[in-house]
């Protein structure tokens, strides 16, 4: 259960203010739908958290318990760094909108999830753990707590959140988790 709270607490905050923020926040004002945003949301965190905790997993077998650590606490805080660095929304890419807003969330979703903070902490979380289904779940699961209001709310009030500050206590609930795998791991 360590690893689906941590997970879930982990991407949730780190998602605040991320480009898949920023891109369900378009989605919701481009379809109406909003069941199916949530829907492509949800599918493609889970294939693209998969892959990524899948690799972390395999990742780690191959690697010393004692590098494994160091490898798992220095990404902890290299993600923790990587927090403090705002993200922008990318163009509209208006060609996926033609599939309709389910087909347009996953695929969008996928591509902007790739090499994103979110999908390397999946990774981290996963190699860190050991328990795949429950990284998963607490992953997609922190994706969904941080997407969701998002996307039925739109843009009401999503100015107003003190991203700046969310990021800083992310950074450090990170760095922690970098310090806690150093001592305890």
């Amino acid at each position: 259960m360590e690893a689906l709270f941590t997970s879930a607490l982990s991407v949730a905050i780190a998602e605040i203010g991320d480009k898949t923020q920023l891109l369900a926040l378009l989605l919701a004002a481009r379809f109406k739908n909003k069941t199916a945003i949530i829907g492509g949301i949800l599918l493609s965190t889970l294939a693209n958290h998969l892959l990524a905790a899948w690799f972390g997993h395999w990742a780690i077998t191959w690697l010393t318990p004692e590098l494994a650590r160091y490898l798992v606490a220095f990404s902890f805080f290299a993600i923790a760094l990587w927090i403090l660095v705002p993200d922008k929304a990318d163009a509209e890419d208006s060609r996926f909108y033609r599939n309709g807003p389910f087909l347009a969330t996953f695929v969008l979703f996928f591509l902007a999830e790739m090499g994103d903070k979110t999908q390397v902490a999946t990774v981290v979380l996963a190699a860190k753990y050991q328990s795949l289904a429950w990284v998963i779940a607490g992953t997609t699961l922190g994706i969904l707590l941080a997407n969701v209001p998002v996307v039925i709310a739109g843009s009401m009030g999503a100015g107003k959140l003190p991203v700046t500050l969310i990021h800083r206590i992310c950074a450090v609930l990170f760095f922690l988790l970098g310090i806690a795998t150093l001592v305890w791991a």
